[in-house]
């Protein structure tokens, strides 16, 4: 397995996490999929043949998939705000599913396996463009997925303090858009945090957990495991756990 991220830089930044690269060359290998706070845009090279473009929502909880050997993946993490100002759609419709898209999608079809540096360009220009050409972006939502991504608050009615925006209206936005409540995307970015950690030995909680009891309910809640399950990561089984242990 190799597995190699492009962070993006400037205001970008506000909608995409990463770009990923992912190979699988010699065995098939199961993963499980654990739920981080974001959704991807995915393209399946096998045998160096484009094979499947799809979109997944978010998860909310664990997801067995199967790599077939000789995959090749090239993918976009995409922060939520995406959704509304890239997509311009609900994804609450593809909650802990994903939707096939045309291979032409952002002109996708026109990549080959290797060519992932000149994918990343392209697809960067293509969103910087977009940007440029959307009506005026809400700064309320700007702020909040800043605050939420950066752990920068802890519960709903401190966001809502923060950004000016009352609770009810974050939820309704949240319940329409994504199909779960802020509370509910808290918790799993707190658990996603906690990912680094508990790969590089750490099972104790750092923050943001009442004691050790409640840490590991948490993190078996949303990843079906326990801390020290995750820990041995058998057989690379965990992939947010394999590309988060040190080189």
């Amino acid at each position: 397995m190799k597995y190699k991220e492009h962070k993006p830089n400037g205001y970008i930044d506000n909608f995409v996490q990463c770009f990923w690269e992912y190979e699988n060359a010699d065995t098939e290998i199961l993963h499980t999929i654990l739920p981080d706070g974001y959704f991807d845009l995915i393209a399946e090279f096998d045998n160096d043949i484009l094979t499947t473009v799809k979109l997944t929502g978010v998860w909310t909880k664990p997801k067995d998939i199967t790599i077939p050997k000789k995959t090749k993946i090239f993918a976009i993490r995409f922060k939520l705000l995406a959704t509304e100002y890239l997509f311009q759609k609900e994804i609450k419709s593809i909650l802990d599913t994903v939707q096939n898209l045309p291979f032409n999608f952002w002109n996708i079809d026109t990549y080959q396996s290797y060519e992932f540096e000149r994918f990343v360009a392209d697809i960067t220009n293509r969103i910087d463009n977009s940007i440029k050409h959307l009506k005026e972006i809400d700064n309320r939502k700007l702020k909040l997925f800043e605050f939420i991504y950066q752990g920068q608050a802890e519960t709903v009615s401190e966001l809502s303090e923060k950004v000016f925006w009352s609770s009810r209206q974050i939820n309704r936005y949240f319940n329409q858009q994504f199909g779960f409540s802020l509370k509910e995307f808290l918790k799993i970015v707190r658990c996603n945090a906690t990912y680094k950690d508990i790969s590089n030995g750490n099972l104790s909680p750092q923050t943001n957990f009442f004691d050790q009891a409640h840490f590991i309910k948490e993190v078996k809640k949303y990843t079906g495991a326990t801390p020290k399950e995750l820990h041995k990561n058998k057989n690379d089984r965990f992939l947010q756990l394999s590309v988060a242990e040190p080189k």
